[in-house]
């Protein structure tokens, strides 16, 4: 089975990377708890007179990079690659991608290791990548395409609205199998 995983927020853990350089940052701020987080752009869940400070925490260098692994997502990865999946790394990199794009790679390699970073697609449009399956914490996927691989959602706060299968790192093996075409 081909098994893509997204990374912000399903292997890498970019709540906890954004409230750690909103922090630093912007000291004289509290961050928003991501547990209250509702929209999956997070730039949507602060006041519009906050989002270049948003933009400004992500966009900076290192951000990706320095994002810490969700718990539980390198063994559960390496497990799904160990049972024989294809496993692929398929993440959408920002509009401004000069340090996004490179420190995705980086990361990969620096938690994965080099046969991961082969394995990875860098992509706007998700819908164009063939699998059977995507674990991602985006609640709605659109692009060009009808997608070829079913949509199992990573639970977070901000994609409770959405039916259908949605998994965490702890749960990953009853869900992916549940997911497997039939």
């Amino acid at each position: 089975m081909i098994i893509l995983l997204d990374m912000d927020g399903v292997l890498a853990d970019f709540e906890q990377g954004f409230v750690r350089g909103w922090t630093a940052r912007f000291p004289e701020h509290p961050p928003l708890d991501p547990r209250d987080r509702r929209h999956f752009s997070i730039r949507d869940d602060y006041p519009t007179h906050q989002g270049a400070m948003v933009q400004a925490v992500y966009h900076a260098e290192g951000f990706f990079r320095d994002l810490a692994p969700m718990p539980g997502a390198l063994d559960a990865a390496r497990a799904l690659a160990d049972l024989g999946h294809d496993v692929r790394i398929c993440t959408s990199p920002l509009r401004h991608y000069r340090h996004c794009v490179p420190e995705k790679y980086e990361w990969i390699d620096a938690h994965l290791g080099p046969e991961f970073v082969n394995r990875m697609i860098v992509t706007r449009d998700k819908t164009l990548v063939r699998g059977d399956v995507l674990v991602d914490d985006n609640p709605d996927i659109t692009g060009a395409q009808v997608p070829a691989w079913r949509h199992v959602v990573f639970d977070q706060p901000y994609n409770q609205q959405v039916a259908g299968p949605r998994m965490t790192w702890a749960t990953w093996r009853d869900v992916i199998a549940d997911a497997a075409p039939r």
